[in-house]
């Protein structure tokens, strides 16, 4: 599995930051848009033991959220080694393809979509995107989209917002005085919402989120376990390093942001807008993958299959049937998977909003038995 997050090749040296192991093997900038000299970040890690040619292995296309953070938060900090849905879309899409040049064996590798949080709307808007063109291009033009994966994804939010007062209270963190307090503050951003006053409605969301964080005194609602927030800002102190950004490739002059306040206030309207009906579309195209960490309170598992049951899907009465199994990893108990058709859910035990850094074994393992169809994740279980 060969991952890309969003060309020259570097070796090390004594000042080098990174092992021969840790450097991409491509990374630079991709066009975005020529017109106005817009480009895109990347950085390229090839598959270090493919289980087939290059040239059928698959890519892997990781997205961070925010909607305004860096997916190099993704890299550095989980993985190791703007204005809306469409616009977002289009510029990944030529980065997409930009990529996919820079390497005849790209062009017929399976191409996953991935990522979390916000990205519940980036990853579906790209491959509806993709899906789209490529039934107007030659089949020489294409984009050998695969499958989507979304990891505690912010997608329908009129149906997310609802649960978090229920979710609090039944995970003992709230009385039933407090969530009723919050139940109002959920409906309030929900009428604004109906309204279609998308900036009243994603300040009342707001709102009603830090309510809850001051209601629970919790470190952070991504993981109602942790005692100290994530400290994805060390990803930010690293990037700001001048040989890290020599052995990226990056333009020393570039000052890098964990997450962009313009970016965040040019989607803030955004926020409350649905992509549901997208995944409704994808997920009779392609393979999707909704995935949580059961200890996020604010875009977990509850929130998750709330959406999920009203998704007008042929196959959604099935899967909603469908049994929820024990997942195990290396013999343990690592969470639960419930699958039907192209649609899989998975539920992660001990983790939060940020999966891969909170248990990067479960995390490796279910982008790998999804893709590759191992496991729980079979063909055989459409027939269970």
């Amino acid at each position: 599995m060969s991952a890309l997050l969003s060309s020259p090749t570097f070796s090390s040296s004594s000042t080098s930051p990174f092992s021969n192991e840790a450097l991409p093997t491509k990374s630079g900038y991709l066009p975005v848009k020529p017109t106005t000299g817009s480009t895109i970040f990347y950085a390229f890690y090839e598959a270090w033991k493919p289980n087939s040619s290059l040239s059928q292995t698959l890519l892997l296309i990781w997205l961070q959220g925010g909607p305004e953070c860096s997916s190099m938060i993704g890299n550095f900090f989980e993985l190791g080694p703007w204005r809306n849905q469409y616009s977002i879309a289009t510029h990944l899409f030529a980065t997409i393809t930009s990529f996919i040049a820079l390497d005849p064996l790209f062009k017929f590798r399976p191409i996953y979509i991935t990522g979390e949080s916000y990205t519940g709307k980036y990853d579906p808007a790209i491959g509806y995107y993709i899906v789209k063109k490529n039934a107007k291009l030659a089949v020489s033009e294409h984009v050998n989209l695969a499958g989507v994966a979304i990891g505690n994804g912010l997608t329908n939010l009129i149906t997310q917002v609802v649960t978090h007062a229920v979710n609090a209270y039944f995970s003992s963190l709230i009385n039933e005085r407090q969530k009723g307090e919050l139940e109002k503050a959920q409906w309030e951003a929900i009428e604004l919402n109906k309204l279609k006053n998308w900036s009243k409605a994603t300040t009342s969301r707001i709102k009603a989120m830090n309510l809850l964080q001051n209601m629970t005194g919790l470190a952070t609602l991504y993981d109602f376990t942790k005692k100290v927030p994530y400290k994805s800002y060390l990803v930010a102190k690293f990037l700001q390093n001048k040989e890290v950004k020599k052995a990226l490739g990056v333009n020393e002059s570039i000052i890098y942001e964990e997450c962009s306040a313009v970016v965040g206030d040019a989607l803030y309207e955004d926020v409350r807008k649905t992509v549901k009906y997208i995944v409704q579309f994808l997920v009779k195209k392609s393979k999707v993958l909704l995935y949580q960490g059961h200890f996020d309170l604010r875009d977990g598992v509850v929130s998750t299959e709330a959406w999920v049951k009203t998704m007008k899907w042929e196959g959604i009465e099935n899967f909603s049937r469908a049994e929820r199994k024990v997942w195990k990893v290396n013999g343990g108990l690592a969470g639960f998977v419930q699958k039907w058709g192209s649609l899989s859910h998975v539920v992660v035990l001990g983790a939060g909003h940020l999966v891969p850094i909170d248990q990067s074994l479960s995390s490796q393992a279910t982008i790998e038995d999804w893709v590759l169809e191992r496991g729980l994740f079979g063909h055989q279980q459409k027939e269970d």
